[in-house]
């Protein structure tokens, strides 16, 4: 359960993963390589809102010029030839074998002040599980900070559930329809976002909640399980993420995780990852063990339109 925080925790890599599948979280202070991919992140949304404080532009833009902003940005972060180097820069200088970690697209995350954008490129993570979104029980969720925030922007983390089963749409939920509708229409949702997740079907108790602050740079790592949302920015700056997933092999063969306790979606996430040394996909007979009773429609791996 959630009841223990490591901070800059020098355990190996297979220790701190067994700690990860049973609850616990993780956080490290910014290092080189955590860095760079920071810096990086940053001089591309600097230039992409060319001279205005990303933080603060939604003060002065309309809501549609912001998402014709950060729309292609998202893309143009994941396709850069650099970022996946610096990516496995990362999981490395933190003790990850190479090739035995395998990592999906990162992403960049943007959440504005006070309900300005909360769909689609901006979209506001209700309470869930990305188990519930076809992960397996062996991810781990790696989130770092681009600017300075604090605790009114934060994500937040539910600990009562992580061993309290929560109703919820899961069962409903077919990555591979999501993957065609949901990820590629999401520039489409600027008012509303009417895309088809799932959701707690229940009323949730949300407090105690916890909601780890680190600098730029800094690290907060966690379980695919752990039950976490984005809280109400109301900072008055908008909050920059970049965030990115790994499985480890030999847990994914040995069905190694946290323990599913509520989670039945369909499809697999697995697709999406690649091997950190030579960008070698899993193995399908290994993926095709986590996908039975799989609609065979929709899309198996969204490929981000190239910016």
């Amino acid at each position: 359960m959630l009841d223990t925080i490591f901070f800059d925790s020098r355990m190996s890599d297979q220790v701190r993963r067994e700690q990860l599948y049973r609850g616990r979280l993780f956080v490290f202070s910014p290092r080189p390589s955590s860095i760079e991919v920071c810096d990086f992140a940053r001089g591309m949304i600097n230039e992409a809102f060319g001279g205005r404080d990303p933080r603060t532009a939604q003060f002065s833009m309309p809501v549609e010029e912001f998402v014709s902003i950060c729309a292609p940005l998202k893309p143009a972060f994941i396709h850069h030839p650099k970022t996946l180097n610096l990516i496995k820069n990362l999981v490395a200088e933190l003790g990850c074998l190479l090739c035995d970690t395998y990592i999906d697209v990162p992403r960049l995350r943007m959440v504005t002040h006070g309900g300005y954008l909360t769909s689609g490129v901006g979209y506001a993570h209700h309470p869930h599980r990305d188990t519930w979104y076809s992960a397996p029980m062996c991810q781990l969720n790696w989130w770092l900070p681009i600017y300075p925030f604090e605790a009114e922007s934060a994500m937040a983390f539910h600990p009562r559930y992580w061993e309290q089963p929560i109703r919820n749409g899961s069962r409903s939920f077919n990555y591979y329809q999501w993957n065609a509708d949901g990820r590629a229409n999401a520039a489409k949702h600027i008012r509303s976002d009417t895309r088809v997740q799932p959701h707690a079907e229940e009323p949730l108790e949300l407090e105690p909640q916890v909601r780890p602050v680190c600098p730029p740079g800094g690290i907060l790592l966690f379980s695919a399980a752990q039950l976490h949302s984005t809280v109400q920015n109301t900072s008055g700056l908008t909050r920059y993420s970049l965030d990115f997933r790994t499985v480890n092999i030999g847990d994914l063969g040995a069905r190694r995780g946290a323990p599913n306790i509520d989670s039945g979606p369909t499809g697999t996430s697995l697709r999406d990852f690649r091997r950190a040394d030579d960008l070698a996909p899993i193995p399908e007979d290994l993926v095709s063990g986590y996908d039975n009773d799989s609609p065979q429609e929709g899309i198996l791996v969204f490929e981000p339109p190239t910016p």
